[in-house]
């Protein structure tokens, strides 16, 4: 019988990982303060957590329109043929794009939904070049532009 994660984890951990979703600077005294724990325990809770992949990555979120990639792309790609090899180059190209930020692969009538950040218009056409025609196996995409970010990068609800 396999066991969850999540059962690995204590209600501390889950104090600690609800913090650090929203705020991964936040000081480990402060921390420590915030959960009742002495503050080497909460650093050796995020070492585990770190470890054991629970925590990814720890990373800083950019303003896109800060650095002049204001435009949010959602495009739903549908494939022509479901060949496993076929799929797996997709993933690749998908995933090695720098502008795609998310690839989803998805049941239902479309196969992928990638999330991407471009400049502009011009570049977004540029990719869908690259990526949908000349990259092969894309029956169709569909696009959608994002007119205002409503939420984006929430944190995981870790319910107890």
């Amino acid at each position: 019988m396999s066991h969850s994660p999540l059962e690995n984890l204590d209600d501390l951990d889950l104090k600690i990982l609800r913090l650090v979703q929203t705020d991964n600077l936040m000081p480990q005294r402060e921390i420590s303060e915030l959960v009742g724990l002495s503050a080497p325990a909460v650093a050796r809770r995020l070492q585990r957590l770190r470890s054991s992949r629970i925590i990814q990555k720890d990373i800083a979120i950019i303003d896109e329109s800060a650095v002049g990639r204001p435009l949010t792309i959602v495009a739903e790609v549908t494939t022509e043929n479901e060949r496993l090899d076929l799929l797996d180059e997709m993933k690749r190209r998908f995933s090695g794009c720098p502008q795609v930020q998310q690839c989803y692969y998805v049941t239902g009538e479309t196969d992928f939904i990638l999330i991407m950040n471009v400049k502009n218009m011009e570049e977004y056409t540029a990719l869908t070049r690259e990526l949908f025609f000349e990259g092969g196996n894309v029956k169709s995409f569909r696009t959608c532009v994002a007119m205002q970010k409503v939420k984006a990068n929430g944190p995981v609800p870790l319910l107890p």
